[in-house]
Parts: structure tokens; sequence; C-alpha cells
């Protein structure tokens, strides 16, 4: 049999009166007005402590839920680099929750995904959606049957909804602000074609705050194909702009998946980077220290936003999707300075 499970050790770990521990597990949080986030931060220190345990022994139920089940995050594609990296901080996040996770990518055929979002609702006591995997028909069929979901990384300005996301804004100020002071003049944006409207928000924030820079020239913005073959870019799009009359100082590249190629071509190409061209990248990827020239990129602060997100979908399901209150939350996020911008 485990320790005795007592309500004041918890209360004095977690800073708060035996009082409010015990209506919590009483299931008498709501009537007295405890927040939401307090009454979770009480569950999940509980379940650690042991205080379902020692009931399960004692052959007792609990006058609250142990635990809302198993929660859901659709993607669009595994091989997002954002969906490798934070993927571990959402599972340790819903662990401590002592909830299951498990992530679904989105069916390109649209009406049967229709379909799963039925199940889903069986299986899934709550979905996270992130990026395009959050369109307007499953958002739709969600919200009109109350069922518990937020958006990662993806906001819709029309509507009220929970949001967590990286600070877009800020990190193309970061960004811009860094290359203004290495002194570059002429900057090339990269952007793979199939996500170039995905990124249009992105290239709008690095574009004006490139234009509070007194010296740096209006940017260019090219949209490459990549060849699914050979993993290649069509080289002759660039090239133009890597030469004078041009000639571009720096290159900031929008999605990881581009870095790659790019570099791989630049190499081929005889360019050096960062000699002849700086690099500069506004999504991390795998492998970015590593690489022959390490890549300068900005970071998502994937800890913050997988709490965020594991708070904001543990309320909606102890709401039951009814939460008076909607929050739309940005995490700044972090310039990683490496070699392939210049600076070292």
């Amino acid at each position: 049999m485990g320790k005795k499970f007592k309500n004041k050790d918890l209360a004095e770990r977690l800073g708060v009166s035996s009082t409010l521990v015990s209506l919590v597990l009483n299931n008498k949080a709501d009537q007295q007005g405890i927040r939401k986030d307090t009454q979770e931060k009480v569950l999940s220190l509980a379940r650690q402590m042991g205080y379902f345990d020692s009931l399960h022994e004692k052959n007792e139920t609990s006058p609250v839920e142990e635990k809302p089940g198993v929660l859901g995050m659709v993607v669009s594609s595994l091989n997002d680099p954002f969906v490798i990296q934070i993927t571990p901080f959402l599972e340790k996040a819903f662990s401590s929750m002592g909830v299951g996770f498990s992530i679904i990518t989105k069916d390109p055929d649209d009406q049967r995904y229709d379909r799963l979002i039925g199940a889903f609702k069986k299986f899934y006591s709550g979905l996270i959606l992130l990026g395009d995997a959050a369109d307007e028909g499953t958002i739709r069929a969600l919200k009109t049957s109350d069922y518990p979901f937020v958006l990662l990384e993806k906001s819709i300005k029309s509507l009220r909804l929970n949001t967590v996301c990286s600070d877009t804004a800020v990190g193309a100020q970061r960004v811009v602000n860094h290359i203004d002071k290495l002194g570059y003049k002429n900057v090339l944006i990269a952007t793979e074609r199939t996500a170039h409207h995905t990124d249009g928000y992105s290239i709008d924030c690095i574009s004006d705050a490139l234009e509070e820079k007194v010296g740096i020239n209006r940017p260019i913005v090219v949209a490459l194909d990549q060849r699914l073959t050979d993993d290649e870019i069509d080289f002759s799009s660039l090239e133009k702009y890597l030469r004078p009359p041009y000639r571009a100082d720096v290159m900031i590249i929008m999605n990881a998946s581009l870095v790659y190629p790019i570099m791989t071509l630049l190499r081929k190409k005889k360019f050096r980077v960062p000699q002849d061209i700086a690099l500069i990248s506004m999504e991390e990827g795998t492998g970015f220290d590593l690489m022959f020239t390490p890549v300068t990129c900005l970071r998502k602060p994937l800890s913050g936003m997988s709490t965020k997100i594991a708070s904001m979908i543990w309320s909606e399901v102890k709401n039951s999707g009814k939460g008076k209150f909607k929050r739309q939350i940005n995490i700044s996020p972090e310039l990683i300075i490496r070699n392939s911008c210049g600076t070292l």
C-alpha cells in the first residue's frame, strides 16, 4: 500500500489552503468560484501524489473525474519539423496530467475526413488542430457540437477560439533587427510555392519591419518549386538575385524544409555561406546546428507552447467545450544565432 495521501501536504506544495484542496477533490470547486486553472493544478498534483491510486486500493470512487481520457492532435503531415519538435514536449505536459495523447494525420480526402470527425468524438475527449488542419469545415463541425478543441499555430480573427501561437511579428522584428545590425542592404526572401499562401502574413511582417530600417532596400520575394523526385529546386529563379545588379546580401528562408536543398544547391554552385550570401531561417529544422555551416534560425518556444496548450485543452474538456472565456496566446520565439548569418 502506498503512502497515505494528505490534503495538507498537497496544499503546502501548491501554496494554497487545505480547504481549497478539499473543495476541488470533492467536486465543489465550481460552486465556490475556484478558478479552472487552480483546479487543474490541484488535480494534476493530486494524481502525481497518488490520491486516485489510494482510492482504487480502497475500492472507492472519486467525486471528480480522474482523467479526461485521451487527447488527440490533428496535423497535416508527420514530416513537418514543428510536429517532430513539439511532440515530446506535449507528451511530457499531458503525461504530468495523467492524460493520454496521440497524433492523427488529416486525411486529404475531404469527404472521408468529414466522416472521421464523428469518429474522433467517440475516441478523443478533445482535439488540438495544428496549422492547416484547422480548416473552416473542421472548426464548424466541432464548434457546432460544443466539442472541446484548441488551435495551435493557427489564428482565425473572425472567430473567438482558444489559440496558442508563436508571435510571428516579434520573430520577424528580431530577424530584421539582426540583419540591420550586420549592415546588410539587399534582402531575398525564399518561400516554397505550395506554402506561399500560408507564409503571407510572415512575409508581410518581415517587409513591414524592413521598411522601418533606413538604408535597407525593399526585399525580393521568390516562390520556389521543389522537385519531389530529387529534392532539388530550380536554381535559375534564385541565381539572378545572387549576382549583380541586385546581388542579395542575405537570404531569409521561410520554411525549414527549404533550407537543406538550398544549402546543397549553393554549395554545388560554388556560393559560400555566409561569405557570398548570408542565410537565416524563419523556422528551426532538425540538425541545423550540425550542418556544414550551422544555420541561424528562429526557435519556437516549444515548452511554453506545450504547457499553455495542455492547460487550455484540459480546461475545455472539463467545461465540455462550453467555456465562456476564449484565450488567444502569442509567445515570442528566440533567435538562435549561428555561423550562416555571418555573425560568428
